[in-house]
């Protein structure tokens, strides 16, 4: 970007040539030698042009040059009907002169119409053409520069420059190598002019070493070469090579200039060297840049960027501020790092100011009130950027989707998808990630269905969100599509979407392929280790949790909260009290993480799963503040396990303090007093729960064959392979009697029979889902099951016979954890 700066301030000279108003012109080449000390022209003048019977091209050229420099374009274009009307009177010139008034003017069409009509042209005519094509770039553009050396008109620097120009605003950087041959051909390889517009060009595509190569021909490099190729090492990556040839620029005795300076604070951010970053400061206040705006830019950028946003916001109060750009700046810096209270008011600070907000300062602070959730400001400003016309920009659509998204409404966040004519994929991925934060799983997967279909860009935002979706779904066989698509797209490899891999398959049952996702990825964050401990937690692998902590203290990364929450749950999961407690202690003492609730739940968890109901009371009352819901359920939960009745009432007394229309802790309860034959207690519950309506989440398994997702209740007929699924469950019923199974009555907490208790356990709805996988699925293939509750204790030992008997592994998920069972055994170890 730098360089593109230099270049176009080089580029400048050639429409100089045809501007500079104290040259007097030949005609035969079309440059000029002195003409005279006037450079204006009276009004009295202009309006006597038609009256002027021989208008001279000296005095044409003269009046042209003036129309340039005042802006007049309206006496230009007279002098050139009167010129038309008089059918002559300007030379090459002067033609050259009025071609490049319509380009200083923007009026491409008419300036190309013009050049067309000329009776004769040279370089300069092309050069300017050419030069106003390269603000709006277009493939015509290139076609003049090859009319140009087809027609054999001079190609010197100018033309190189103009022509390396435009092919970087056109994005077209890669042909530049095409033009370097011409260039070394002619001899123009020294040239400074012509190295700096290659450096640029070379620069944009990334080809670095041919940069350095350029810049090494350059037989007199000045300030700009320098500063061209320290912005190239900076821009490309090369952040050790940048600071390198800055050190030899200075012993060469050059001093930086504001660009240079700029690119140094880019170098500092890239090798994340603050305290460096800060010397380049310090350089930048000696030689008063500190105002510059490029530079007080990269300011803002290095400072925010290092999260030293009080740093950035001195540097924000120390520099001029009429420009949009550092306000823009600032106040998306303060809306990215969650500081959107302070993006808000630096926003309405800015509307008493003169600098006028653009659609990138409306896009930063509405980003900040969709993270706050601030409703009524993003209605507000969606009012104002409507009436501004700014509503149109695809930074702004986007933007307000995002805000209407957060807040819920998302129906309006599709009535502006719907209308924008501008759509992209971040328009596509704010409704995604909005559908996946409302739990409307299915509509994300819809979406991103349509968003194949019309072949828009994937990112790694669309596919972090789809897995999710796909996780929280468990729609294995969908999630291994879109794996499969991600290696195709070449995403595979994006930390990102392999976290959201690994995430997708240990929530879909297949931990062998999250531990595998997580093989692949080369630069594993806190993200990715975090994935896969609670990963094998909830899989009941507590020993491979533990192993894969272990590892990770091994690596330069930290463990955070999240990390010790898989840690404590595999513990808990497997009942390591000792483990458990030494981490709890450690997460404190080594790692200086003060412990949250999801920790507290944890060790509650583990000490009533063990029977030390006592210790998890003493936790509970060391908690700081008000023990959460989710503690007092652990707690209920440990007391269901080892029935303590007296204790589990107070628990769930306080679960119902809390949430009061909690179905699971009436359920529980109900249960308790159902194991303790107090029916009357049961009766009391149940009543209760009919007057506040509170209702029984009903039991519901589920099972996914060939894409379609199967769904059971307990008792359900509505199956259309029933009776195959029945037949089934008779089969597997005689087989498992026969290898000793015994039907746990218990488990059923109704005063009925036990006849009638056995047969109310073989209509389970996972029992159910079972039948229809093995009558479904190929022999030998896993089968996973989904549960909206806990497994019974009577389903378990079912599952356990049956996997022996048929030699598939049986995958179940309930409410907790996964249960893996293979050849009679279950992974849980018959503990959870």
């Amino acid at each position: 970007m730098i360089i593109r700066l230099y270049s176009r301030y080089r580029t400048r000279v050639t429409t100089n040539l045809l501007s500079t108003p104290s040259l007097n012109h030949c005609s035969q080449c079309g440059f000029s030698s002195p003409l005279s000390t006037s450079t204006q022209l009276t009004q009295q003048q202009v309006n006597c042009i038609p009256q002027i019977p021989n208008l001279d091209a000296h005095t044409g050229a003269r009046f042209l040059q003036n129309c340039i420099i005042n802006g007049d374009l309206a006496s230009g274009k007279t002098l050139h009907c009167h010129f038309l009307k008089t059918g002559g009177g300007l030379d090459l010139f002067g033609w050259n002169i009025l071609l490049n008034l319509y380009v200083k003017s923007e009026l491409l069409s008419d300036a190309r119409n013009l050049f067309d009509e000329m009776p004769s042209r040279n370089t300069v005519s092309f050069v300017t053409l050419i030069q106003g094509f390269s603000e709006f770039p277009e493939v015509e553009s290139v076609k003049l520069f090859v009319r140009l050396h087809r027609e054999g008109h001079e190609l010197n620097a100018y033309v190189f420059t103009t022509v390396l120009k435009l092919l970087v605003n056109m994005e077209c950087s890669e042909l530049a190598a095409n033009v370097h041959g011409i260039i070394y051909k002619l001899g123009h390889c020294s040239n400074a002019f012509v190295g700096t517009a290659l450096l640029d060009a070379y620069s944009s595509c990334g080809c670095v070493r041919m940069a350095r190569d350029v810049f090494d021909c350059i037989s007199c490099k000045d300030m700009v070469s320098w500063t061209g190729m320290i912005t190239c090492y900076a821009e490309n990556g090369c952040f050790k090579d940048a600071f390198c040839f800055f050190s030899q620029m200075r012993m060469l005795g050059f001093n930086p200039n504001n660009f240079t300076l700029a690119s140094l604070f880019k170098a500092c951010l890239g090798l994340e060297e603050i305290e460096v970053g800060k010397s380049v400061h310090a350089c930048v206040i000696k030689t008063c840049y500190e105002t510059d705006p490029y530079v007080s830019v990269s300011l803002l950028d290095l400072y925010t960027k290092s999260s030293d946003i009080e740093a950035a916001r001195r540097v924000f109060e120390e520099i001029p501020k009429k420009d949009v750009i550092p306000w823009s700046f600032m106040i998306a810096r303060y809306s990215q790092s969650d500081r959107c209270e302070e993006a808000v008011r630096l926003f309405c600070r800015m509307r008493r100011e003169p600098a006028v907000p653009n659609q990138f300062t409306f896009a930063s602070v509405l980003q900040a009130c969709a993270t706050m959730g601030n409703l009524t400001l993003g209605k507000q400003i969606h009012c104002h950027v409507q009436k501004v016309g700014l509503d149109l920009f695809v930074h702004v659509s986007n933007a307000l989707m995002d805000v209407y998204a957060k807040c819920g409404l998302i129906n309006n966040s599709i009535e502006l998808f719907r209308e924008s004519e501008n759509k992209n994929e971040v328009s596509w991925n704010t409704l995604i990630v909005g559908y996946v934060n409302l739990r409307n799983w299915d509509m994300a997967l819809t979406l991103f269905s349509d968003m194949l279909n019309d072949h828009v860009q994937l990112t790694e935002v669309t596919y972090s969100s789809i897995l999710c979706a796909c996780a929280n779904l468990t729609v294995l066989e969908t999630g291994a599509q879109i794996h499969s698509l991600t290696i195709k797209t070449l995403f595979e490899n994006n930390v990102i979407v392999a976290n959201a891999l690994i995430d997708m398959y240990a929530k879909c049952g297949n931990i062998k392929h999250a531990r595998l996702a997580f093989n692949m990825i080369r630069q594993k964050d806190v993200v990715s280790w975090n994935a896969m401990i609670s990963g094998y937690s909830m899989h009941g692998l507590g020993n491979e949790a533990l192993h894969m902590f272990n590892m990770m203290c091994k690596t330069n990364v930290k463990p955070d909260q999240l990390t010790f929450v898989g840690v404590l749950s595999a513990c808990s999961n497997i009942g390591l009290l000792n483990e458990g407690e030494a981490y709890f202690t450690s997460m404190v003492n080594d790692y200086s993480i003060e412990p949250c609730m999801e920790h507290y739940t944890c060790m509650v968890s583990l000490f009533g799963k063990l029977g030390q109901l006592v210790k998890a009371v003493d936790l509970i009352n060391q908690i700081p503040g008000e023990p959460s819901v989710m503690v007092w359920r652990a707690l209920l939960g440990a007391c269901v396990i080892h029935k303590d009745l007296e204790l589990g009432e107070l628990s769930a007394k306080r679960v119902l303090e809390l949430e009061p229309q909690d179905e699971s802790t009436y359920v529980l309860l109900s249960n308790m007093y159902a194991s303790a034959k107090r029916w009357d207690n049961v009766a009391l519950v149940r009543k209760n729960m009919k007057r506040k309506r509170v209702k029984k989440e009903p039991g519901l398994s589920w099972i996914e064959n060939q894409g379609i997702v199967h769904y059971f209740t307990v008792g359900d007929s509505s199956h259309e392979d029933i009776r195959l699924i029945y037949g089934m469950l008779e089969w597997l019923n005689l087989k498992i009697k026969k290898a000793g199974y015994v039907c746990n009555h218990d488990v059923i907490l109704l005063d009925v029979e036990d006849d009638e208790k056995a047969r109310l356990l073989w209509v389970h709805s996972e029992r159910l889902a079972l039948a229809f996988g093995l009558v479904s699925t190929p022999s030998g293939c896993p089968i996973r099951i989904m549960k909206n509750l806990r497994i019974c204790l009577d389903c378990h030992a079912v599952f356990k016979f049956i996997s022996k008997i048929v030699k598939r592994e049986i995958v179940v998920r309930d409410i907790n954890r996964f249960h893996h069972f293979e050849d009679g055994v279950c992974s849980c170890g018959d503990y959870w």
